[in-house]
């Protein structure tokens, strides 16, 4: 059994104790909150008592962006492995500090989840079988910051290199009409800016950020992936490739979803396949889980089997710091208008 504290009450973290609940071999054994409350598990008030009291096999740190440096600290001087919320700090001198601080130890992960995500994850198994040749270009329209950064540099197949980053930012009215907090009555037309970056890797590889307010929750936007290869292209939920000589075919990658029409076994995600081959397979079946939620308790999962030394690093700090990185240089040229250069940094 692994069992792991939370510092944090937010909604975040509502994801963690609640998925570990249905999980074999995991536990959540506390949360640390400023105020006492009643949660499905032990409310603490410091994390002096929560250690003294559980002695969490790890720490999830599910925190504000300024708060989240010093208490990753704190848990290494400790000798206890972290699973960071992101960002793992807020601005590059954050980050650059943190990795001064920490960055050797060995024990700090990062709760990146997106690669994690179904179709995502079935893209990624689909980009690395060579469908479509080496892979030179991702375009990512979906989501924001250091989680696109992960996906490009994921997809790619790129490490922690040097980059060189161009942006600009436009501004144009769009009806919003839905956000965290529900549906908008009536719905209103607002101004939204859109972040275009353009991300050149050193040694190859070329990435497309495309990012529009509230574009996780406004469904008028579509989401977009692309990754070109030297002899295909997967566009969100279709294949075109050179299968031979004088042959170019075209391939959905289907998700099959129950749940529908007559099928009475519930809705749920079965599997993503491509062709006859399974990109991937839901290992929470039965649960009715969202993809978000799958792709939290997976990491979960595979930070359970870190720290017990039964499996790889999730996703280690080194990358969470390096993908916020790039993405904070996304922000700087969209506002100086002028190229940025991510050189060699000290978690390279």
């Amino acid at each position: 059994m692994t069992t792991f504290a939370i510092v944090g009450s937010g909604w975040r973290s509502e994801y963690f104790w609640r998925l570990a609940a249905a999980l074999d071999g995991l536990t959540c054994v506390g949360v640390v909150s400023r105020r006492q409350q009643e949660l499905p598990v032990p409310v603490h008030l410091s994390l002096d008592e929560c250690l003294a009291t559980t002695k969490p096999d790890f720490v999830v740190t599910s925190t504000p962006w300024g708060v989240t440096p010093g208490l990753i600290v704190d848990l290494v001087e400790r000798g206890v492995p972290v699973l960071a919320e992101t960002p793992p700090a807020p601005d590059l001198d954050g980050l650059r500090a943190l990795w001064g601080k920490v960055g050797r130890s060995g024990l700090v992960q990062v709760a990146e989840q997106y690669t994690r995500m179904p179709s995502h994850a079935a893209r990624v198994a689909l980009v690395r079988s060579g469908v479509i040749g080496d892979p030179t270009r991702v375009d990512v329209s979906s989501t924001h910051q250091y989680h696109a950064v992960s996906l490009i540099r994921t997809l790619l197949g790129v490490g922690r290199g040097p980059v060189e980053v161009r942006a600009v930012r436009t501004t144009a009215p769009l009806a919003d009409p839905i956000s965290r907090d529900g549906w908008a009555d009536p719905v209103e037309v607002k101004q939204a800016t859109t972040t275009i970056g353009t991300l050149a890797f050193d040694g190859g590889g070329f990435g497309l950020y495309d990012f529009t307010d509230n574009q996780w929750h406004n469904q008028l936007l579509m989401r977009r992936l692309l990754v070109r290869g030297t002899t295909g292209e997967l566009r969100d939920h279709e294949v075109v490739r050179l299968a031979g000589e004088r042959t170019i075919v075209r391939t959905e990658v289907v998700r099959r979803q129950t749940g529908y029409d007559l099928d009475l076994d519930g809705f749920d995600t079965d599997h993503i396949t491509f062709g006859s081959d399974v990109l991937y397979r839901n290992p929470f079946q039965g649960r009715r889980w969202n993809d978000e939620e799958i792709a939290i308790a997976t990491l979960l999962q595979d930070m359970a089997a870190w720290v017990s030394d039964s499996g790889p690093e999730p996703y280690p700090l080194a990358d969470g710091v390096h993908d916020h990185r790039v993405a904070l240089a996304v922000e700087e040229a969209a506002d100086t208008g002028s190229a940025v250069r991510v050189g060699d940094e000290p978690w390279r």
